[in-house]
């Protein structure tokens, strides 16, 4: 039987409540697509429920579709109760759909920002919305530069009567030089104060606990070195294909999709150096002090720090399941990587020697995003053990889903005679502490931020840079006659047979489920 800690029950009212954004209205590029479907007018309406929405907020939707306002209404609200977490309730939506507005408009199209510029201040003057402005790009990467310069030019951006801020969704670039461009384009618009750079990953209340559980309890943090963890895993695993996205994904593979955002952003948090305060520069200098620390890897390293893999067809539960390059537009010889496992240094005083390793693929055993703490074994076993085999090491694993908490695994003695040992765990689950409905969506989180004008869960600049100088430095060898061989796995599994060997040849294993 598992032991676990004794937790506290936490009433729903013993939990401030985050103070209130001012006055204010949103402009959601791209309103007639999935994004603003799925995840934004949900979430907002989430927000609405829970009382964190600015008073007299307006939410303005702006894409080509002809739609008036009532039919804008009538599709948020289509889009709440199929893909919301919140039952919708007419009492409740009546107030957030009074506040759901639509100015058609083509975003290439300079005139049409004029025309919405004119019916954003018109709102100004209805109740107590001020004309400080939130502008969501939920449209294509490649209409970002369009968007932006377009704001500038209509005088869209500057700050005369209002903050001006924008939030700019993934991917942020392609590559280091498109990343580069992309914030030059931008930084012509906006100051660098302005511009949010979303990353879903980090609105999720099991990453930011991250920081809670390294620099509020003082019996981890004097751990948390060279000195005492031997390595560290960070895995985000996916049981699915690529599905529809075959055009964007063939293009970019594991790397820019999983690696440049999610998996180094895990990192930065699990290794950076505790910041003055929680607030974005002090945060964001850390983890950029994190990313200029990591050991490059060159071509000729690419071979022995990297392993790449592309899943074939097979069958998972009985069910056949597609190979890569059977999948919509991809083609029969394609040598995307959608597996990668990569071993990172960070030369550090606190991390020197420690290794890194992170793994990300399609088609996996499993959906899980977690990070797995393997501390050194003690040094002399005074206790007896079974022949050839030494003392399980301390482990603590991380989930940030599905099953978000923690695990605390160590050694004790099974009663009875004799000193035998067993590993327990000790766990923490969020859902049976905090109720089923305590975990937001990570875009409540990161829309509230928005709001408030709070950056610290946004990427900056040079961070953005920094992870694409990595990732970039890693496709240059993969192009190579230094490059690994592309390794093919079956679906339903860990991937490639060579990440086993990857990190067993340094005498470690992957730890394929959270606490084991």
């Amino acid at each position: 039987m598992t032991d676990k800690f004794h937790i506290q029950e936490i009433a729903p009212e013993e939990i401030p409540e985050p103070r209130r954004p001012e006055p204010s209205k949103m402009v959601i590029f791209g309103a007639s697509g999935d994004l603003t479907s799925r995840k934004l007018i949900p979430a907002l309406y989430s927000l609405h429920l829970k009382g964190r929405l600015p008073r007299g907020f307006t939410i303005v939707g702006s894409s080509r579709t002809a739609y008036s306002h009532e039919e804008f209404r009538r599709e948020m609200r289509q889009a709440v109760e199929e893909f919301g977490d919140d039952p919708v309730i007419t009492s409740k939506w009546a107030p957030f759909a009074e506040g759901l507005f639509y100015s058609p408009g083509n975003i290439k199209n300079a005139e049409d920002y004029e025309k919405l510029d004119g019916f954003l201040r018109g709102l100004s003057d209805e109740g107590e919305n001020a004309d400080n402005r939130l502008y969501y790009l939920a449209v294509a990467p490649q209409f970002y530069a369009d968007a932006v310069t377009n704001l500038g030019a209509a005088g869209m951006t500057a700050e005369n009567d209002g903050w001006r801020r924008i939030v700019v969704e993934k991917p942020f670039g392609h590559d280091l030089a498109s990343a580069q461009a992309l914030n030059s384009t931008i930084h012509q618009s906006f100051g660098e104060n302005q511009i949010y750079r979303i990353d879903h990953y980090l609105g999720k209340e099991t990453v930011q606990n991250i920081m809670v559980f390294r620099f509020a309890n003082a019996i981890f943090e004097p751990l948390w070195n060279r000195n005492y963890i031997d390595h560290v895993q960070i895995t985000v695993a996916e049981s699915v294909g690529i599905g529809e996205r075959g055009g964007y994904y063939d293009t970019a593979g594991v790397l820019r999709d999983m690696f440049q955002n999610h998996l180094l952003q895990l990192l930065t948090l699990t290794a950076m150096e505790p910041p003055i305060a929680f607030e974005a520069t002090a945060l964001r200098d850390e983890k950029v002090k994190v990313l200029r620390a990591l050991r490059p890897i060159g071509v000729a390293d690419t071979a022995e720090r990297t392993v790449r893999g592309q899943y074939v067809a097979g069958q998972v539960m009985g069910e056949k399941v597609r190979g890569y390059r059977d999948e919509t537009d991809i083609g029969p010889n394609s040598q995307t990587a959608t597996y990668a496992a990569l071993k990172l240094h960070i030369d550090n005083w606190r991390w020197q020697g420690v290794p890194f390793y992170l793994r990300s693929g399609k088609q996996l055993a499993t959906k899980t995003t977690q990070i797995m703490i393997q501390f050194k074994c003690a040094p002399h076993l005074m206790f007896s053990s079974p022949a050839g085999e030494g003392l399980p090491p301390n482990l603590l694993g991380i989930c940030i889903q599905p099953d978000e908490g923690m695990h605390l695994r160590f050694e004790t003695k099974v009663p009875g005679a004799g000193m035998t040992l067993r590993s327990v765990d000790m766990e923490f689950h969020h859902r049976p502490t905090f109720g089923e409905d305590a975990l937001p969506s990570a875009y409540e989180r990161l829309l509230l931020d928005a709001l408030q004008g709070d950056q610290s869960l946004f990427a900056r600049s040079d961070e953005i840079e920094l992870a694409w100088s990595l990732v970039d430095s890693i496709h240059a060898g993969w192009e190579t006659d230094a490059a690994p061989e592309l390794d093919f796995y079956e679906p339903g599994g860990w991937g490639p047979d060579t990440a086993r060997h990857f990190i067993g040849q340094d005498g470690r294993r992957w730890r394929e489920v959270c606490g084991h």
